[in-house]
């Protein structure tokens, strides 16, 4: 797909958008830095209202946007001054639940497109469940155009009542892939550097991303964890993240004594990845996983929960067993351990998986393309 030019249609200035991100998760945030980075190569104008913290930590200003600091709430402060950063766009561009219904808020009365793009679904029980249900209703409704990163949540936004949802292009951002980063094969590099910090050498080491809390599926995860005790060598499961079942899975890694490591929030994920045996993802729900491209990208077997939009995700690439079920999930680790051929196997079909998703180029022609329909103008019949 060729981008779209966006420069001054029909003799007008440059096309003026603001992206509205929550800041709250890290795919999204670096979505918005990857288009961001896209939009302004072509000649838009981009302006990033996020929290402060979430320009720190992805640098927008750095991409070429103006960053205008709204903190990730609702309040009538929050959305005044949201509301005053896009009086003059052209265009608005929400990213998340929340961060789409402040921009629902901020539009109110106006005229402007707004396209909402959900990368994640909004998880609550009870009463907040209730209250997802009618922000998701109020910011479908209000929207021109919902883009969802996966098939379920295009079908769920227009059962919530979209008059127009799209599956969206969504590529892996980053230069640089794991598998670049790691040669498994230099016994010099960072791969052995890695697995001795993590107290994996001689032993097979699995990989586990993400924030410590129920839809994660970490309990579960422990549950199958027992399975392999008994295992020589024993397997070592690393997670790397934070959250607030953090002291719940420790107490039953100690109570238990379970071959697991919590290590925290880590930057150098894909040096761990790279550096692991398998890679696992056992959550009760997810879109366009980034842990599951980065194993594909870098040739890591990968076993997955079969949720959301995982087995569109990665096809035939990767082992797949039902969530809520860590007998399958043990199974299925034990299984690729066992199993060098098999390994191999996904290995080449993760590869193959990962050069048919959408690049970055093509996802950020496809968002302009979108935003043309909505802002250039139409000949009158």
């Amino acid at each position: 797909m060729s981008p779209v030019s966006s420069n001054a249609p029909h003799g007008q200035s440059p096309l003026r958008t603001v992206q509205v991100l929550g800041g709250g998760n890290a795919g999204s945030s670096a979505h918005v830095r990857s288009l961001t980075e896209g939009l302004v190569a072509r000649g838009v104008r981009v302006t990033v209202c996020a929290p402060v913290e979430a320009d720190h930590a992805y640098d927008f200003t750095g991409a070429g946007a103006e960053h205008v600091h709204v903190p990730r709430s609702s309040d009538p402060v929050s959305v005044a001054a949201l509301r005053t950063a896009c009086a003059n766009a052209d265009l608005v561009h929400a990213h998340g639940l929340h961060a789409s219904f402040r921009a629902v808020l901020a539009l109110s009365g106006r005229s402007t497109p707004l396209v909402v793009t959900w990368h994640n679904r909004a998880h609550a029980e009870g009463p907040r469940a209730h209250l997802l249900r009618l922000l998701e209703r109020r910011v479908v409704k209000t929207a021109s155009v919902v883009l969802g990163t996966s098939s379920d949540l295009v079908d769920r936004a227009r059962v919530t009542g979209a008059r127009d949802a799209r599956l969206a292009a969504v590529g892996l951002p980053g230069q640089h892939r794991p598998g670049d980063l790691v040669d498994p094969d230099d016994p010099d590099g960072l791969r052995p550097k890695i697995r001795a910090e993590l107290g994996a050498t001689g032993r097979p080491l699995l990989i586990a991303v993400g924030s410590l809390d129920r839809q994660r599926g970490y309990d579960l995860l422990l549950d199958a964890a027992r399975s392999w005790r008994d295992l020589d060598p024993v397997p070592l499961v690393v997670v790397a993240g934070e959250g607030p079942m953090r002291p719940v899975l420790q107490r039953r890694i100690e109570d238990e004594e379970l071959p697991v490591r919590l290590i925290g929030h880590r930057h150098d994920v894909p040096e761990l990845l790279a550096a692991a045996d398998l890679a696992l993802l056992t959550s009760s729900w997810e879109s366009r996983s980034v842990l599951a491209q980065e194993a594909l990208h870098a040739r890591v077997p990968l076993v997955a929960t079969r949720v959301g939009g995982i087995p569109d995700l990665v096809g035939d690439a990767a082992e797949l067993v039902p969530y809520g079920d860590p007998q399958a999930l043990a199974a299925a680790v034990v299984g690729l351990l066992e199993d060098g051929e098999r390994c191999a196997v996904l290995r080449e079909r993760g590869a193959r998986q990962a050069a048919s998703w959408p690049t970055e180029d093509e996802t950020v022609a496809q968002v302009l393309s979108v935003y043309d329909e909505l802002t250039q103008p139409r000949p009158l019949v």
